[in-house]
């Protein structure tokens, strides 16, 4: 009975070309019935009924016949593998009607034939033998060999050595006075270490340093008598008997010279400043774009990113790329602020705040009331009036305040509870902030709507258990949104449509000149626990973004899929514009071989591409409310 029902189940998943066979078997026996009288038709429609089973039976097993089985692996990619964690996994596909055993234990192959199965490494050498069996009882198998070491334990150095110097913040620097050079220096316990040879470190105790001993620290202030210049500074280790030894940081370290500018102008359209020298996959966090031509202190440089003083307690950093090193004698100015102007047109609304030079700023969004906040670093208040004109539309109120003696705060209050998007730039010295009005018919036959199929070409994504690509299934999903949005009299702009690399910066400049009235952005979740890991999520990285992002969460959550979250400040580059609301959208776990499966399925691509479109609609229902 289960082999029937196997071939059952495969008969209706054969496709077309079973179609074109079963029609022809039709068209041969209708032609036979017609040759007899019509007291035999009944008897002919059933000699027909069988015939058509019998032909479709032995066509069915030729086709499972030539399902040869197979073993394709994700992961891991060679037979021999070396490990240092005792939890693997083993990750590929095979044929769709293949049952496969790890070491004899069952594994579910999906629909799509993928597979995952955790093993976890029980020594120094285990073997797992694979077995992929087809319906026609033919086998494959594959041996891995994976060899465990053991993670060697951090332990105290023993010899007469250093064994490492780390110095924060890592990277080679340029320094003022004042400045500091921090040291942390792994050597023999008990031992006397030097920085510049007259520098005492300090060796913790080891309630300090995990337990470990050796571990030393201090620290180097800048003075306005140091000029060194691109060194490695020397770390020595010396005991009582006189022995030393010298080894040198890993970076080098300069001073700022007297004679070297001490400003950098901001160059191009995607100039941004970050908050720090953190890092990782999305780069940096970033406080937000600059317009051109905007003078920036230089105060230090780690690595390729200037230190930056954007006010008296405020700093930044900037990437070298960004900027350009301005001659000596130049100066980052300061302004005091002169009177404003607030006014609107059929789509936009604007506040002209005059300054005598280009300031830095930086702007982010409240709710409850909607506000947009600007803070511009530099400037002191000298304004007397705010001229305030009645063709604004969307700006309720404006406001200042002087947080600091060299931070303005813009304060602006919105009439409507939804952010529509703003953006900030200069025309000569005087300060823009170009806010968005919400649309008079929140109807998407009235809308521009963006759509962003994440990667393309050279840069594929994330892989499932099948060999499958994000690239080519974020496109396959935003195609069919694309349908469904004009479907509904929308707009539609995209990035692609078709396979083509386009880059986030190029993305983000066409949208920026685009304008649309939202974005959404189509991609594929990934991890390296392919079992536990998978769901649906959306991001947005400002706060004004959260309902859009919530509402189609919600109707994803309809598909019956795992929750992965609603994920705030999400430091992706095409989220961080602030001239539309905009959603990235994590559709499911590429990595998940049930979810491969799902999302492998067109029918389930174009739920999921409605489901997007039932969550735009009661967004726009929503802010029309309120």
């Amino acid at each position: 009975m289960r082999a029937i029902l196997q071939y059952l189940l495969y008969f209706f998943s054969i496709g077309n070309f079973t179609n074109l066979f079963h029609i022809s078997c039709y068209n041969f026996t209708n032609k036979i019935t017609y040759l007899f009288t019509m007291k035999h038709k009944i008897v002919f429609a059933c000699f027909k009924i069988f015939f058509v089973f019998i032909t479709s039976f032995v066509f069915l097993q030729s086709s499972i016949a030539q399902e040869a089985p197979f073993i394709k692996l994700v992961n891991p990619t060679k037979d021999k593998i070396a490990i240092s964690a005792t939890r693997q996994f083993i990750i590929g596909s095979t044929c769709k009607t293949c049952t496969v055993t790890v070491n004899e234990e069952p594994v579910k192959v999906y629909n799509s034939g993928g597979f995952a199965y955790e093993i976890n490494i029980a020594g120094a050498d285990s073997v797992f033998i694979v077995e992929a069996k087809g319906l026609n009882k033919k086998s494959i198998v594959k041996k891995l060999v994976y060899n465990y070491t053991v993670p060697k334990q951090a332990e105290a150095v023993k010899t007469f050595d250093i064994e490492n110097i780390q110095t924060i913040p890592e990277g080679n620097l340029v320094l003022m006075a004042g400045d500091k050079i921090q040291f942390r220096v792994k050597a023999l316990p008990g031992a006397k270490i030097t920085a510049f040879g007259t520098l005492p470190l300090y060796e913790l105790p080891p309630t300090f340093s995990g337990g470990m001993q050796g571990i030393y620290q201090g620290e180097y202030i800048i003075t306005a008598a140091d000029s060194f210049l691109s060194i490695k500074i020397p770390i020595s280790l010396s005991d009582s008997t006189g022995q030393i030894i010298t080894k040198q940081t890993k970076y080098q370290f300069s001073v700022f010279s007297a004679l070297a500018s001490d400003v950098v102008m901001t160059k191009g359209r995607l100039a941004h400043l970050e908050y720090g020298l953190g890092d990782n996959r999305l780069g940096g966090a970033k406080i937000g774009y600059l317009d051109s031509l905007i003078p920036l202190k230089v105060i230090g440089k780690v690595g390729a990113d200037y230190k930056i003083q954007l006010a008296k307690s405020r700093i930044a950093y900037i990437s070298d790329e960004l900027v350009t090193l301005m001659p000596k004698g130049s100066f980052a100015p300061s302004s005091l602020t002169d009177s404003w102007t607030v006014y609107g047109d059929e789509k936009y609304d604007y506040i002209n705040l005059s300054l005598s030079a280009r300031l830095p700023y930086q702007s982010f969004q409240e709710l409850n009331p909607s506000k947009i906040i600007v803070d511009v670093f530099g400037a002191t208040n000298n304004t007397n009036w705010i001229s305030q004109l009645q063709t604004s539309k969307e700006i309720e109120n404006v406001d200042y305040e002087q947080v600091a003696d060299d931070i303005f705060r813009i304060k602006i209050q919105l009439k409507h509870a939804q952010h529509w998007g703003h953006q900030i730039y200069y025309k000569g010295n005087t300060l823009v902030i170009k806010i968005k009005q919400q649309p008079t018919a929140l109807t998407l036959d009235k809308l521009v709507i963006a759509l962003d199929a994440g990667h393309g070409g050279s840069n594929t994504g994330a892989g499932g258990p099948t060999g499958s690509s994000e690239k080519d299934l974020a496109m396959a999903i935003t195609l069919k949104l694309q349908k469904a949005l004009q479907a509904a009299g929308a707009k539609v702009i995209m990035t692609r449509t078709k396979e083509q690399l386009f880059d986030n910066k190029e993305r983000i400049l066409f949208y920026r000149d685009s304008l649309p009235d939202l974005l959404v952005s189509i991609h594929l979740n990934s991890s390296s626990d392919p079992i536990r890991s998978g769901g649906t999520s959306t991001h947005y990285r400002y706060i004004g973004n959260k309902k859009l992002n919530t509402f189609i969460n919600q109707r994803m959550q309809e598909l019956g899929l795992k929750q992965y979250g609603v994920v705030g400040s999400f430091n992706f580059m095409l989220n961080s514009p602030t001239e539309y609301p905009n959603v990235l959208v994590e559709s499911l776990f590429i990595s998940n071989p049930a979810e491969e499966a799902l999302i492998l399925d067109e029918a389930f691509q174009q739920q999921m591409a409605d489901k997007i479109l039932q969550g735009i609609r009661d967004f726009l229902e929503d802010a029309s409310n309120k």
